[in-house]
């Protein structure tokens, strides 16, 4: 990659909040751009996540300063940081794009937190880069607001996410369909290294840097595989493991990506890039919300298999590393991926077990048959996911009423399902599995029709009432409370028809 000049920067004398180590900027040359973000004319602090901060080894109060806005904004890079835009490749869509990059984002540089684990600052929106491919490089307050709600929604859903440290409004206007208030994200991440990040230097043929970058994130992510015999493919079957579990996760809470792009999946096991996300409210595999996706190709039931479908890219990837013979390198990475659907089913089934109050333990093909029949009424009477899931516990209690009220008074084939479920729970403490099914089944999600309306307030009257209120909600997802009922509940007919997300750029 060649190296683009920085941009103008402000001289600023700034507090030392970050405590930076980069090591990929210092070890991985040639697969990311030295580049600054582009300077904003009136930063107004939107949101800072104060306890994430302190989770860093940072000073809430520093960040919440004049002096912590300059570093939020972009407008003085910290002592210590080494900006860059990391290179990426990626299949969209089903197409390969061989260049695709930071467009609009920069790493900031790597902290290491309380818990000794090192972790990634990066902007979203902060302008232009080499990447950028025609783009203006910002972002609106709308999508910056919405990846800090979900985000932090999967956060306390306890879904592997990257995080939202701040939201800056920027006090200038970016162009969409029409002139919008712009806005900066600064996003944590256990790492920003994706498939399409392996892609970029395969696409090239450049076993060197493609080398580098295996033996980085094993240091980073996977370091008992160092000294292993056969790393690459112990790397490949880690990462399988990784994605098998959030996609387990994701199905659980009915959350749809909506853009599952190879470059949208990190190697860490991370969620990232909340763009045209959203969760499903009545049951249907078929669910789409994303604009862009008009031949559902990231439907709900479909996101598994295309998980499975992105990892064979990466496979692919890897396999001048795995093997010299590139018949045997094909044959023992196609092992590792063909064992894939059985650890999503594994991991499916495990929290399949924990929605239903069922023991860790048993026959597996019963108890998944068990779930599917449930997800099949909830599927034949439009029953929402999530309310239909929590009102289970209900019945457990000697109170059949809510969830009876979201089936309707003709729910064929739900006294039948109800009646082999109590059978499998056996002389089980009902009163005790009754509060660990309310642990692991969120009331609150963020609803569709709430994350607009709190978008909506913030982007046309700079009113952030309505977002807080709804992160305060979410980020409590299991303890139900009367004077968040109207929070629980799914959308009107009117609102829910024809609901569409959109990607923000």
């Amino acid at each position: 990659l060649n190296r683009f000049p920085p941009g103008e920067s402000v001289s600023v004398s700034t507090p030392p909040v970050f405590q930076f180590d980069n090591s990929y900027a210092r070890t991985m040359e040639g697969m990311a751009v030295a580049w600054r973000p582009a300077q904003v004319p009136a930063p107004r602090l939107l949101r800072l996540n104060r306890a994430l901060a302190e989770e860093l080894g940072l000073d809430p109060d520093a960040l919440a300063s004049e002096a912590g806005l300059a570093v939020l904004s972009g407008n003085v890079v910290p002592e210590g940081a080494q900006p860059i835009a990391q290179a990426y490749a990626g299949h969209q869509f089903g197409g390969f794009s061989p260049q695709l990059g930071d467009g609009r984002a920069l790493l900031l540089g790597e902290v290491i937190d309380t818990l000794g684990q090192r972790r990634d600052i990066a902007f979203k929106g902060s302008g232009r880069t080499p990447f950028s491919r025609g783009g203006d490089g910002k972002a609106a307050v709308g999508p910056v607001l919405r990846e800090y709600l979900i985000s932090e929604a999967m956060h306390a859903l306890g879904i592997p996410t990257t995080r939202t440290l701040a939201a800056v409004a920027t006090g200038e206007a970016v162009y969409r369909e029409r002139p919008l208030p712009g806005a900066l994200l600064t996003r944590v991440a256990a790492s920003h290294i994706r498939v399409g990040t392996f892609q970029f230097f395969a696409a090239r043929q450049d076993t060197e840097r493609l080398t580098r970058l295996a033996d980085h994130v094993i240091a980073r992510h996977d370091p008992s595989l160092a000294d292993h015999e056969d790393r690459y493919l112990a790397l490949l079957r880690a990462v399988c493991e990784r994605q098998a579990v959030l996609l387990a996760r994701w199905m659980g809470v009915g959350f749809i990506h909506g853009v599952m792009n190879t470059d949208n999946m990190t190697v860490s096991g991370e969620t990232i890039d909340y763009g045209p996300c959203a969760f499903m409210e009545a049951f249907d595999p078929d669910t789409v919300f994303s604009s862009i996706d008009t031949r559902g190709r990231y439907a709900y039931g479909k996101q598994p298999s295309i998980a499975q479908w992105n990892l064979t890219r990466l496979a692919e990837a890897l396999l001048p590393l795995i093997d010299t013979d590139e018949d045997r390198a094909a044959e023992r990475a196609m092992a590792v991926l063909q064992a894939f659907p059985d650890r999503f089913s594994h991991h499916w089934l495990a929290g399949m077990r924990g929605k239903l109050g069922l023991p860790a333990t048993g026959d597996d093909e019963a108890d998944r048959d068990l779930a599917n029949d449930f997800l099949a009424l909830m599927q034949r009477h439009a029953v929402d996911f999530t309310l239909g899931f929590r009102r289970l516990s209900s019945v457990l209690r000697g109170q059949p009423e809510p969830l009876q009220a979201l089936f309707g008074a003709e729910a064929d084939g739900l006294a039948d399902w109800l009646a082999r479920w109590q059978a499998r729970l056996g002389a089980a403490p009902l009163a005790e599995v009754a509060r660990g099914m309310d642990s692991v089944n969120p009331i609150y999600i963020p609803r569709n029709h709430l994350v607009e309306h709190a978008l909506e307030a913030a982007t046309e009257s700079d009113n952030l009432a309505p977002f807080e209120a709804l992160l305060g909600v979410i980020t409590r997802p299991y303890d139900e409370r009367a004077n968040d009922a109207l929070f629980a509940q799914p959308a009107s007919a009117e609102e829910s028809a024809g609901y569409r997300t959109f990607c923000g750029t």
